[in-house]
């Protein structure tokens, strides 16, 4: 067996340890105590324990982040460390990984970890019916093989060298085996934190599991209050007059007094987060590439850099891989602003000017109403007549978002670029809103998953981002930053991940009370 080389080095969980703990200078030594109150956006009435179905925020944060454990996890800087696997090896050719998985470790109910748990909660996102977004992770895999208590077995159809930062996909929490309708309905996961309530959209309350396996390393907060605040006014009045302590999401407009008050921190991060406008190419008018080439040239990218995200981001390449990814191609031209181009394009299509609907919601992402209406404005001097529909924040994701031809839409984008195209853009996928189908593009996909070598995987990740770019149909006019606020009284290691918001969704876990 043989370790794949990832940023120079693939990390067994051990080691990745060791490094994390070693490149993090602590700002203060962290100390147990207190309930942490948050107040976060992404909430819906139609929450669940159920991780399959996870998509913003709150369930991500609350979930993956406090209540359950997935195998891997990407720490503050980047790294792959261990969660509940301790270490993983791949044959030469990263076809077959086996996970080490820790030893001595308990559900909420006192049922004991081991490899049938693993087993059972990968194959809940192939099973018949099930709608995970995981699915393109987990369905690769031809085989789960129990060598042992804690040794597992995977072997895949094709290699893929970024497998194990896959485990750390926040919709592949580990469930007990035999019980996991119980564990969705009531929470229980190997988690920091096990649920005392959970009123979906609206409330959960967390308190701190005794004896736990990170006790010393994370989970410093002896309780935790999440409330569902969706509205961006009252998320921000909430902490700047001390009913929270710390929210997701900051609202650029207020950004001026929370900086003003000296009981608020504010702490941004540049990751791979994209706010974007996909379209359903499966359907006419957007199966047309005259079509979306017309929009893609009628979005005025920097204005929207400008006037949305306040110069907290920069111009997309309608490309979802991220300036944080390592084969980002940082060469790639934007699509320039161009009303004829657009007038060009539509004539191409056959049309002398178009007439579509844009669903919007600010669920979709911070001020995507405000978005939707600059696109209208610099989309009509190209012929295009954009119809903004703003759409009901709650029920946003379940009802408009996969469903409606052509909505906003934000992506938090992932750790390595296989993930985030296999996630959003293989076809199939559950999650790939666009359903656009390339060829070149899925021959490209496969065989970049299982290439080795760096400078053939970066030839053709490049080649995949100008493909998107150029034909996809999803029109990504920025990359925004991650934007979060605490109240001063909390601390933290002085890293901070970019993957996903709020301190890569692990904020629970990893700050604590000064």
């Amino acid at each position: 067996m043989t370790n794949i080389s990832r940023r120079g080095l693939l990390k067994t969980g051990a080691a990745a340890g060791v490094l994390a703990a070693t490149g993090m200078p602590l700002r203060a030594a962290p100390k147990r105590g207190g309930t942490l109150r948050l107040g976060i956006a992404g909430a819906n009435s139609s929450d669940s324990w159920d991780s399959r179905t996870h998509s913003d925020t709150y369930m991500i944060l609350t979930s993956h982040g406090a209540v359950f454990d997935t195998l891997t996890q990407v720490a503050a800087n980047g790294e792959l460390i261990g969660e509940l696997a301790e270490s993983w090896e791949a044959s030469a050719d990263a076809k077959t990984w086996t996970f080490n998985l820790r030893k001595g470790v308990t559900f909420h109910n006192g049922k004991a970890f081991g490899a049938d748990d693993v087993i059972e909660s990968l194959q809940m996102h192939t099973a018949e019916g099930a709608k995970s977004a995981a699915k393109p992770i987990v369905e690769p895999i031809t085989e789960m093989k129990k060598m042992g208590e804690h040794q597992v077995q995977m072997t895949l159809a094709n290699g893929n060298a970024d497998f194990p930062f896959l485990m750390s996909d926040y919709h592949l929490c580990i469930y007990p085996a035999g019980q996991v309708e119980e564990a969705i309905a009531k929470g229980i996961g190997t988690g920091l934190y096990k649920v005392d309530s959970f009123d979906p959209g609206v409330r959960t309350t967390l308190s701190r599991v005794d004896s736990h396996y990170k006790d010393g390393k994370e989970g410093w907060f002896d309780a935790v209050e999440v409330i569902a605040i969706n509205d961006s006014s009252a998320r921000m009045n909430a902490l700047m007059t001390g009913q929270i302590d710390a929210l997701n999401r900051v609202d650029y407009k207020t950004e001026p007094l929370m900086r003003a008050n000296p009981m608020v921190e504010i702490f941004e991060v540049t990751g791979n987060q994209q706010y974007t406008f996909p379209m359903l190419t499966n359907l006419a008018p957007h199966d047309d590439i005259n079509v979306r080439k017309a929009l893609k040239h009628g979005v005025n990218r920097q204005e929207m850099v400008d006037k949305i995200l306040q110069g907290h981001g920069a111009v997309s390449y309608d490309n979802p891989i991220g300036p944080a990814n390592q084969y980002f191609d940082k060469n790639l031209t934007p699509i320039d602003y161009d009303p004829d181009k657009s007038k060009h394009y539509l004539k191409k299509a056959g049309m002398d000017s178009l007439t579509l609907d844009l669903s919007a919601s600010n669920a979709g992402f911070p001020g995507a109403v405000d978005a939707a209406q600059l696109y209208q404005a610099s989309a009509k001097a190209g012929g295009i007549n954009i119809n903004v529909v703003q759409e009901p924040d709650d029920g946003y994701w379940s009802n408009v978002w996969l469903k409606k031809p052509w909505c906003a839409c934000y992506w938090s984008g992932r750790a390595t670029e296989d993930w985030m195209f296999s996630v959003n853009y293989e076809l199939g996928a559950p999650w790939n809103d666009t359903h656009w189908d390339n060829a070149r593009f899925q021959e490209l996909l496969v065989v970049a998953r299982a290439e080795l070598d760096t400078n053939k995987r970066r030839a053709m990740y490049h080649e995949m981002q100008s493909l998107v770019s150029q034909e996809g149909g999803t029109v990504i006019p920025m990359y925004a930053n991650s934007v979060d606020a605490n109240s001063t009284k909390l601390a933290n290691s002085g890293n901070i991940g970019n993957v996903f918001q709020l301190d890569n969704a692990r904020f629970i876990e990893r700050w604590w009370f000064a």
